[in-house]
């Protein structure tokens, strides 16, 4: 009978659990991932061994977040590199070529359209027409939106002949596959990503040491910072706003960027660190996000992979299409991408006024940066420090502003958080707050100050761990693992950028 108890959990560990993903925080993922890298090491010198390794625990991994639907997942591969390996075959402007590619581009579309948007659109149309029609019953499969754009920009790349196709369907797959950036990236480019495959293994003593610092950090922001201050404090006040005064809103709005930036570069921190434990090197996806100096260069540090592609791949074409019509091209070119990056994220209104304020912010600053309207040269404002504080200080309180419709479940519901803060501040409550919450108090100044710490500072931390002998570096990482058991009192969450 013990046995038999035993083999029922055992086999709940290796089968899909609905709602229970395997994260790189959870205890089985040590597991997971310390038995791939004995294979991974046996197999060193056996490239189609190893690759064929990685091929199936990524599979694995997959299907134990999404379950039988990691199915999309081998189907789309099969589709893109089929139709990657016909392009490059086909002459270049042939109606043949563009036809498959349009083709292409409808049936990557149209999957991730069908699982993330139909019942959205459902709902749009039952609210103009005054119809009814039953939403449908559709499961989301994790991740789509990021594979998708992998699989996305490997086909458009082809098109555009910027890229040959690979003639390996193993390469291709391990590429769509590979499990350290699969569930929210970062989005990898598979020019970037399939010349490490075929590569010999070469994992240096610094990749080591890197990759201990990354997890290390990544296990830090995301369960002691992130998981803490949003279970404790943040979906408190935005799950009744009304309920609290101004500045619990305002603390809680501050606390919410800070969670959602230590939740996904914390898991992007683990992802490169993983990957680098493999040998192999993935894009960064944030660069100091709140240092930035205006909205642009917030996007050129925030979800780099994601503001690169439609950069590259929306903007830019976009921009070419209206370059008759000048700054005013440019213009609508730059709030038709920014639309896209708040629809992209999810199938709400919230989502879409999340990338409608990013859009307005940056068709704002196309004209104040224009000679003939520049703010600055009117003011005649020169470069001093002073200015920079004021620039990274607005942009950042903007950037604020619009995250609280990106967490709000509603937009009435964000409305209610900035009604509060500007009609219902209550200022003394402040010090009641830090007396009653102290250690949601202390993240948040922790968090925030490591974040605008020098970035010699950061770097120079960094090669110190990886300085050190790796048995220190273990003892470290065990260190951390011990100090994230700690904080998973406080429950463990999934990563936010799940959802997406």
């Amino acid at each position: 009978m013990l046995f038999n108890i035993d083999f029922n959990k055992l086999l709940q560990l290796f089968t899909y659990q609905e709602g229970d993903p395997l994260l790189f925080s959870t205890s089985f993922f040590i597991f997971f991932f310390f038995t791939l890298l004995l294979f991974y090491r046996v197999f060193a010198k056996k490239k189609n061994l190893r690759i064929f390794t990685l091929i199936i625990f990524s599979l694995f991994f997959y299907y134990k977040a999404a379950g039988e639907y990691f199915l999309i997942l081998v189907i789309m591969t099969i589709v893109n590199y089929y139709s990657g390996q016909i392009l490059g075959q086909l002459k270049e402007g042939t109606g043949k070529r563009r036809f498959l590619f349009i083709l292409t581009l409808v049936v990557n579309l149209g999957v991730l359209g069908y699982f993330k948007y139909t019942n959205f659109f459902i709902q749009i149309f039952n609210d103009v027409s005054s119809g009814h029609i039953d939403a449908l019953d559709i499961f989301l499969p994790i991740g789509i939106s990021f594979y998708t754009f992998k699989g996305l920009s490997y086909v458009i790349d082809i098109y555009m002949c910027t890229l040959k196709p690979t003639k390996s369907f193993r390469d291709f797959s391990l590429y769509m596959f590979f499990f350290a950036d699969l569930l929210i990236g970062p989005i990898d480019r598979a020019a970037d990503m399939l010349p490490q495959i075929q590569s010999e293994i070469n994992i240096p003593k610094e990749n080591i040491g890197k990759a201990t610092y990354l997890i290390m950090s990544g296990l830090f922001k995301k369960i002691v910072i992130a998981d803490f201050i949003g279970l404790n404090f943040v979906d408190r006040v935005f799950g009744e706003p009304t309920r609290y005064t101004g500045v619990e809103n305002l603390l809680a709005s501050y606390a919410y960027t800070l969670q959602l930036y230590c939740d996904f570069s914390g898991y992007t921190d683990i992802a490169i660190g993983v990957a680098l434990l493999l040998g192999f090197n993935i894009m960064d996806n944030f660069n100091a996000p709140f240092k930035a100096k205006s909205i642009a260069d917030f996007w050129r540090r925030w979800h780099i992979s994601l503001s690169s592609w439609l950069l590259d791949y929306l903007f830019a074409p976009l921009q070419m299409k209206l370059r008759n019509l000048r700054i005013y091209g440019n213009a609508i070119a730059l709030f038709i991408t920014f639309f896209v990056i708040g629809f992209w994220h999810g199938a709400s209104w919230t989502f879409i006024l999340f990338g409608s304020l990013h859009g307005f912010y940056m068709v704002v600053s196309i004209f104040l940066k224009n000679p003939k309207t520049s703010l600055y040269n009117k003011l005649k404002l020169s470069n001093t420090k002073l200015l920079k504080f004021f620039q990274v200080f607005i942009t950042f309180h903007l950037v604020v502003f619009a995250f609280i419709f990106f967490r709000a479940f509603s937009i009435e519901s964000g409305w209610d958080v900035v009604s509060q803060i500007f009609a219902f501040f209550q200022a003394g409550v402040f010090m009641q707050f830090v007396k009653a919450y102290p250690m949601i108090i202390l993240l948040m100044v922790i968090g925030y100050v490591l974040h605008f710490l020098p970035e010699a500072w950061e770097k120079w931390t960094e090669n110190f761990v990886v300085k050190m002998p790796i048995v220190v570096q273990a003892l470290l990482l065990t260190a951390m693992i011990l100090l994230v058991v700690q904080f998973k009192f406080a429950g463990l969450q999934p990563n936010i950028y799940f959802q997406f």
